[in-house]
């Protein structure tokens, strides 16, 4: 037989039980309030006494209401925050367990691409995603099997509140670390991150990309030319984690390929009047600068993507000796003994830099006085030679310009507006 004590502590159970049966909307909101401030971090032993060994009873009326009214967002961070004061409990493994099988994990990245759910019950959302795989691999791996990596990335990419992307960022973490079955899907969904038009979605996606790189230990193709691209963002946190992620890969097998790519960006390409432009050049402020400069707006991200190359290359060189070496190669000798072939060089000068140009290394041993000579007075060259393949060259830096004679005169006006300066 039950006790008195026992028999009392069941009849308020079902008491609060039948309130919150029979309660509306208001009445429920009002519980849970009372709930959350009264269990904030109790553990499950705790739960359970509170709740006369039946805290179990009140967590599937929660479930139930959480999935008969998660879509029109009613009390929804309230239900998911109480929800979590059952996950988060220690041992609540049988708590977990019970939520999973009605499909918690299902309506929790539901959640996350509802239009209609404010910004903060989807973020209630990921911290219990959190929790649940904190909880061990297998719900890593329920999370993943549940087209989840796609979910949170859509969602990362679309968040408005950098809190919430910060939230989301540990979630992906703990998704790539202990997961060897859904690592990579982790890893590809990151890199996927990367033309976000959110700048702290770009940043966040780089740092979790260092992290999920030394996990795998092996690179996606795809990834020399989604870092390279991100490299022309006016936002210098995300060029920085940007620039520290390439020092990571020069030691992966992409490391050939991304060389390559930074030199290549050392002389932009031509943007095409009908491309659509980046939402920055749309900035009055960000135009007026140009304007001033004299240089069309078109041509700020290749500016930017060439300046962070440079940038990049600098930091690369000043690191390794070899990889200096190997990009010297690739471009700096190429550059300068083209310019020494052009037109108002003899055959066999032209003839003499393509040597060279295969044997940078030993360039400082094999130049005769001439081509020192040229290579030293050569600046006029290298301007009128880059600029009948479109571009011109000031003492800063290559740019990209158009063939039409009436812009030279802005040019010539550029240039004498930099010297000036100087």
């Amino acid at each position: 037989m039950t006790s008195i004590k026992e028999q009392a502590a069941i009849s308020r159970l079902l008491s609060f039980l039948q309130d919150w049966d029979n309660a509306g909307k208001a009445a429920r909101s009002h519980i849970l309030d009372n709930f959350i401030e009264n269990n904030q971090g109790k553990t499950a032993p705790e739960l359970e006494q509170e709740f006369s060994q039946g805290a179990s009873l009140f967590l599937v009326r929660l479930t139930t209401w959480l999935r008969l009214t998660y879509m029109t967002g009613s009390s929804l961070e309230k239900v998911l925050k109480s929800i979590g004061i059952f996950l988060a409990s220690v041992n609540s493994n049988r708590y977990l367990i019970e939520f999973l099988e009605v499909g918690g994990v299902l309506t929790l990245l539901e959640i996350l691409g509802l239009e209609k759910i404010k910004e903060e019950d989807k973020k209630e959302s990921i911290k219990l995603l959190q929790v649940i795989a904190n909880s061990g691999r297998k719900y890593k791996e329920l999370i993943c099997e549940s087209y989840g990596v796609r979910s949170i990335a859509e969602f990362l990419a679309k968040s408005k509140s950098e809190e919430t992307q910060e939230e989301v960022q540990v979630l992906l973490n703990s998704l790539v670390h202990g997961n060897p079955k859904y690592q990579n899907q982790v890893y590809k969904g990151l890199i996927t991150l990367l033309p976000s038009v959110s700048p702290k979605a770009q940043q966040l996606a780089l740092q979790t990309l260092r992290t999920a790189q030394s996990i795998i230990g092996a690179t996606h193709p795809s990834i020399v030319d989604c870092v390279l691209n991100v490299l022309c963002t006016m936002h210098l946190e995300v060029q920085y984690e940007a620039i520290e992620l390439i020092k990571d890969l020069v030691n992966y097998d992409v490391c050939e390929a991304l060389l390559k790519g930074l030199v290549d960006l050392l002389t932009p390409s031509v943007p095409e009047a009908s491309e659509p432009q980046p939402k920055i050049l749309s900035d009055s402020t960000v135009v007026l600068q140009l304007t001033t400069a004299r240089l069309p707006a078109a041509y700020l991200p290749a500016f930017l993507q060439q300046a962070a190359a440079a940038k990049a290359i600098g930091v690369l060189a000043r690191g390794n000796t070899s990889l200096a070496e190997e990009m010297l190669r690739l471009r700096v000798v190429h550059s300068l003994m083209a310019a020494m072939g052009n037109a108002e060089h003899s055959n066999s000068q032209r003839q003499a830099s393509l040597t060279l140009e295969s044997n940078a290394e030993d360039l400082h041993m094999k130049i005769d006085s001439v081509q020192v000579d040229i290579l030293a007075t050569n600046k006029v060259n290298v301007s009128r030679a880059l600029y009948q393949h479109g571009q011109f060259y000031n003492n800063r830096s290559f740019y990209f310009c158009p063939r039409d004679p009436e812009q030279l005169s802005d040019i010539t006006r550029f240039q004498e507006d930099v010297e000036g300066k100087e």
